[in-house]
């Protein structure tokens, strides 16, 4: 393994170390009842602030930084399928969701205050056992899929955060403007399905490759493939 990838496991490592004292501020249910209560809270700044990473950076977050990942590709270990199909599950998830947000801000006239450390105990999520409870919970619906459904089922299928960054890269493709992203060189590919059989999101790679056209709403940007590619026919570009 090469020594970005062993940066790159480390950092999301402690990542999902750290969740139980974090995971209130990417809180999916705190975000609502903040906005009932006409209050913008730590999750609502973390969603916006994904969004905005996600014009210049991609998914990059999800590949580098996110909690969920560390646990999830300790999971692929022991539970190698590849998840294809159903990428379209986790939108029937976030479109209600924001558009219940939305609703109920514009139903509230508003935001009036902000309290980054809603519901939190002195900055930390874990404060009594509901909050232990729920976070059990959470971690349950992370884990659950990628044992038995497979590679990174969750970010696949139920991640309410993924939506933020996918709407902030197509923006970006519109607008055309400089950002991190895989650049492919189809004439160096040895054809070894390397970079496919190795991606965490069991993207085409190696098609993707052979197309020249790199640009994927599920790539997380990791590097997996680049570092893999014994060729050098995958790198990053910005």
């Amino acid at each position: 393994m090469k020594k970005r990838q062993k940066i790159r496991r480390g950092i999301i490592l402690v990542s999902f170390f750290l969740f139980p004292a974090i995971f209130y501020y990417m809180s999916p249910y705190l975000i609502v009842e903040a906005t009932i209560n006409h209050t913008i809270n730590g999750s609502l700044l973390v969603f916006l602030s994904l969004f905005t990473f996600s014009l210049i950076l991609g998914r990059a977050f999800c590949g580098w930084i996110c909690p969920a990942a560390g646990c999830q590709e300790a999971i692929s270990l022991v539970r190698e399928k590849r998840v294809t199909k159903g990428n379209w599950v986790k939108w029937m998830i976030w479109i209600p969701w924001t558009s219940a947000i939305v609703i109920l801000a514009i139903k509230g006239k508003g935001y009036d205050r902000v309290d980054v450390l809603y519901q939190t105990t002195f900055g930390f999520s874990i404060g009594d056992v509901n909050a232990l409870i729920t976070y059990l919970m959470v971690l349950l619906l992370i884990v659950a899929p990628g044992f038995i459904i497979g590679k990174r089922s969750f970010c696949h299928h139920l991640c309410w955060m993924a939506p933020f960054m996918i709407l902030g890269r197509k923006l970006r493709n519109l607008g055309n403007w400089p950002s991190l992203q895989l650049a492919a060189s189809p004439d160096k590919c040895a054809h070894c399905h390397t970079c496919s059989s190795h991606c965490p999101m069991s993207l085409p790679v190696e098609d993707m490759v052979h197309s020249g056209e790199m640009e994927n709403s599920e790539c997380i940007l990791c590097g997996t493939c680049i570092d893999g590619c014994k060729s050098g026919a995958i790198k990053y570009t910005f």
